[in-house]
Parts: structure tokens; sequence; C-alpha cells
């Protein structure tokens, strides 16, 4: 079975470049590199990872592709360009030059309401097919309709939700996220990522069994080939080391077929952003 993490960041930090980075969270306000990250995975048995961008910067995406030049394990790179520049066509041509680009993530879950329905961002929206570019979704649980609105406007693009659209995790499921997380499944061009879940709990406090009902809803919604584990590492830190990440997630789906779990905890990221990764 070959594991692959969907989603983790890497970063050395600067206070002005890193912003989202606060003081409240101290245990990350420091660099994390491939090299941190290697010694965990082999603990782990993760063969290899998607490096997420973790800040709205061209000169992140580049930093991502000389890191994944230089270390096997990153077998892919969603990076970022300005989907709303005019010249968006233009500077997806020149980084999907690179191979290890897979997908455009933007931080939408601090901008504006209608962020997703400016014409120029879905304009933007409109290119990553001609380049085979995915999209990531991340935003919070209240801007769900905002993405089914975004998503049923492009049924060619492939979409994948990050985090599970950050739903409230400590205390009752929210049911606007639940009728939300059935109306985007809904839609065939969505994946999901089981990431983010532990940053989500209150004071970051949690047990397993605080996870359960979020991820049966998820896993009755989108089925078993479109949800992919991401450990959402360094972030993850603030809550747990990585090792329980993987854990919640291996425990939950510990009675599923050996082919069901190899598919979510590597083949579906493979398949999605089309990795190339040898047996």
């Amino acid at each position: 079975m070959i594991k692959i993490d969907a989603h983790q960041h890497f970063w050395r930090f600067d206070p002005d470049h890193y912003s989202w980075i606060d003081n409240s969270m101290q245990v990350i306000r420091r660099n994390f590199l491939p090299e941190h990250l290697s010694p965990i995975l082999m603990e782990n048995g993760i063969d290899g990872t998607v490096a997420v961008q973790a800040v709205h910067s061209e000169y992140e995406t580049e930093f991502l592709f000389k890191l994944a030049s230089e270390y096997d394990f990153i077998k892919g790179v969603v990076g970022w360009v300005d989907l709303t520049s005019k010249k968006v066509e233009e500077r997806l041509a020149f980084y999907s030059e690179n191979k290890s680009l897979k997908g455009i993530h933007h931080i939408s879950q601090d901008e504006p309401e209608g962020f997703f329905l400016r014409p120029e961002f879905l304009f933007g929206i409109s290119k990553l097919s001609q380049f085979g570019l995915a999209y990531d979704i991340v935003i919070y649980e209240h801007q769900l309709p905002s993405a089914i609105k975004l998503v049923r406007q492009f049924p060619y693009q492939q979409f994948v939700l990050d985090h599970m659209g950050k739903p409230q995790i400590s205390g009752s499921i929210n049911p606007k996220w639940k009728s939300n997380i059935r109306e985007l499944s809904g839609l065939p061009n969505v994946n999901c990522k089981l990431s983010g879940m532990v940053t989500e709990t209150k004071n970051f406090q949690w047990e397993k069994e605080d996870f359960l009902p979020v991820l049966d809803e998820v896993f009755d919604a989108f089925g078993i080939d479109r949800v992919m584990f991401g450990s959402d590492w360094p972030v993850c830190l603030l809550a747990t080391d990585y090792k329980y990440v993987l854990e919640i997630i291996e425990d939950y789906i510990a009675t599923f077929s050996i082919n069901e779990q190899a598919k979510i905890l590597g083949g579906n990221t493979i398949d999605f952003y089309d990795l190339k990764v040898k047996n």
C-alpha cells in the first residue's frame, strides 16, 4: 500500500511574510522544511506528500518547486498564482512548465463574501483545466454555499475541499454544514481532504471520538473514492503530533477492506493530482 499525505506545508518563518501565524501559535513560529518532515514520514510509513502553499506569493510557489526538485518524497505541489490577474493565463502557462505543479490554492477563508463569484476570479478558474490543474478550496463552513455556486459553474474542473470545509468539531454538528456538504458532494468533480480536523477543536482539546460524527457525514456524502488523507502538518502541531492525526483516520477505516484503505491513504490522492509514484 502506497501512502500519500495529500496536504502539508513548508516555510522558512518570517513574521511579516507569514502574518497569519500570530503570537498565539508559538509552536509553529519557526522553520518547517523537508529535513524536519522526512523522518516523521518514515516513522509513520508515509511514502510521499503534496506540498501546499501557505501564503499568497509566487515566490512561495517557486520555493516549493525547489524543494520538490531536491526531495523525492514531495510528489506534487499545489501552488499559487493570482487568479484575478489579467495575466493569469500567462502565469499559469509559465508555472505549468514545472511538472511538479498539480494544483492552485488560494486561502479564500479570509476573503470577503462573494470573492468566489467575482468575474475576474471566475475567469482565472476557467483557465485551470487547460493546464490540467486542480483547485484546492479552503474556506470556513459558512462559505460553503459560495463554493457550491463556484463548482456548479465549472463541471469539468477538478476541485478538492480542504479540511472538509472546517466544520465545528467540539459539540454538535452544524446542520447547515451537513446540508451543504451533502449538496457539494453531489457534484462529481469535487473531492474532499480528511485534514485539518484537530485544529478545529475548542482550545485544541479532543478525543478521537469527537471526530466520528464529522467523518461519518463526509464518508456518507463523498464515499470511498473521493476522500483523501492529509495531515496539515505543521499546522496540526498546534493540537497534536503527526502520528495522532494519521491514527484518527487509520482507526476510522480499520474495518474497511485493504483496497478501500489504500484508496483513502494514497490511491485517491495519486489519481486526483496525477502523481508519478513508483509501486
